[in-house]
């Protein structure tokens, strides 16, 4: 069964939640580069500066999951025959390839820094506004994480799940940059390399982040079948369904939010078309009640007896 995803109310919602989420973090963003840029400076912490320089790369993904939600909302025609899904997981892709070169370049520079260290350079000490504006930066961000993720989940947008860890990566980033400022204010210039040291700390994190997110990405783009447990699911709906005596060639796959199921039914031979179609009706009326939102392609076959009920998955 074919979905036109432009027009169905329910998509448009979540479409319009998707494209709110990422403006409020994208207008966010800006701000908090501004102000740590403008800190770093007045402040006298190279940290809080080389923060809100990574900051200003957030802007790029904000715009990048911006414009490909856009695209995904815009549902299937003549040549999207399944809709514009996998924009979202392409999204969610590049994401994971932004954290990892993020994350490579904060391990970089740490390691130098605690080598400068380790050869007896010293940091000046930052000013109080540097370690206001980091708390700031770690309160929204985290707050911007918990909401995108909230949203995700409602939209089971693969994009904007991609888009919270990118928030929550960057919380645990300004933490780190905070906890050497932090340290180089009260703890004196020996304690200074603590600064290095977390920022490397949380580089292997936000690897570990990004590898997170970036399988379920590749798997959705290789087309990848659905979890064994959602096959299950879609195995158990399909035997339960009044008229339908077997099935086979079972293939499913994910295209954003969206779940593409084809597969093979056998009912009694003398059912009429009509009667036969109902049943295809009720699987699928099945499929969305437990699954969300389905594409389904079910093909219809006369059965013929106990050698038909082999189910090929």
């Amino acid at each position: 069964m074919s979905q036109d995803q432009h027009n169905n109310p329910d998509t448009l919602t979540r479409n319009r939640a998707e494209k709110r989420c990422t403006l409020v973090g994208m207008t966010s963003d800006v701000c908090l580069s501004a102000l740590k840029i403008a800190t770093g400076i007045v402040g006298h912490s190279s940290a809080i500066l080389a923060d809100g320089i990574h900051s200003i790369s957030d802007t790029v993904t904000d715009a990048l999951v911006y414009a490909m939600v856009r695209l995904s909302g815009k549902g299937s025609d003549e040549r999207y025959r399944y809709g514009r899904g996998k924009y979202e997981t392409l999204a969610a892709f590049l994401i994971s390839i932004i954290l990892v070169v993020v994350a490579l370049g904060l391990m970089i520079e740490g390691v130098k820094d605690v080598w400068a260290a380790m050869q007896g350079e010293t940091l000046e000490r930052p000013h109080n506004i540097a370690l206001i504006v980091g708390i700031i930066a770690v309160i929204v961000k985290e707050s911007l994480y918990h909401y995108t993720r909230l949203t995700g989940r409602k939209t089971q947008s693969s994009a904007l799940k991609a888009y919270a860890w990118h928030h929550r990566a960057d919380a645990l980033s300004t933490a780190a940059t905070l906890l050497g400022v932090a340290g180089a204010m009260f703890l004196g210039e020996r304690w200074r390399v603590l600064d290095p040291i977390a920022a490397i700390a949380v580089s292997v994190l936000i690897l570990v982040l990004a590898y997170r997110l970036g399988k379920p990405a590749v798997e959705e783009l290789l087309e990848v079948s659905l979890p064994q447990e959602e096959q299950d699911k879609i195995a158990d709906i399909v035997n339960g369904t009044e008229g339908v005596r077997a099935f086979h060639n079972l293939r499913t796959r994910r295209n954003g939010n969206l779940r593409v199921v084809d597969m093979h039914i056998k009912v009694d031979g003398e059912l009429s078309v009509t009667q036969s179609h109902e049943i295809t009706r009720d699987i699928e009326r099945q499929l969305s009640e437990d699954l969300g939102e389905v594409m389904t392609n079910i093909h219809v076959e006369p059965y013929h007896g106990h050698n038909d009920c082999e189910k090929e998955f």
